[in-house]
């Protein structure tokens, strides 16, 4: 019986350990964008099917298939998703969702200006690489005097802005893709 009891005792002290060596220790910089990450780069067409294109075999891993815009398994397009986090990379990340398309910011106060803040909302609406495809959404916020954050107008020519500046850094990006390629 002490023998069942100890044999018991162990298997269960070792499934413990095994689970909770499992259990590591996420840092902020493990969930930060990687433009290299392979997680970034999938398909984008999509699939009729439940298991996609390939079927079984791109559960696992094997023939990946890339679309005319050189872009992989993401939601939106790749260009234009990796031009966006390199806009914004000044900012830090509240959301940035690869299948949505959406780029949430955090507030950020430049240092030129310490009584404003910036909010940025950019969803990518398009698998194509296209000027319609980018919407960006900028807020500010003015330090009042009695110390709370207040809404302030941003003049709609900012969100213009942004949008023509990640744009143009997608452009770059297939542009070198392309060099790269030939």
């Amino acid at each position: 019986m002490v023998n069942r009891f100890r044999a018991t005792t162990l298997a269960f002290g070792i499934a413990s350990v095994t689970f909770l060596a499992g259990c590591g220790d996420v840092s902020p910089s493990d969930s930060a964008y990687r433009p290299n990450d392979p997680r970034y780069v999938d398909e984008t067409q999509p699939d009729n099917s439940v298991f996609g294109s390939n079927g079984l075999i791109g559960l696992f891993g094997g023939g990946s298939k890339k679309d005319a815009q050189g872009a992989q398994g993401i939601g939106v397009n790749t260009y234009l998703w990796r031009a966006s986090l390199d806009t914004v990379s000044f900012m830090p990340l509240t959301s940035a969702d690869p299948f949505g398309g959406v780029i949430i910011t955090d507030w950020y106060t430049p240092p030129e200006t310490p009584n404003d803040r910036f909010k940025l909302n950019v969803y990518i609406l398009d698998r194509q690489l296209r000027a319609d495809g980018i919407k960006a959404t900028v807020f500010r916020q003015s330090h009042a005097p009695d110390g709370r954050w207040v809404d302030a107008t941003v003049d709609p020519k900012t969100a213009t802005d942004l949008e023509n500046a990640i744009l143009t850094r997608a452009r770059q990006l297939r542009v070198n893709t392309a060099q790269q390629s030939s």
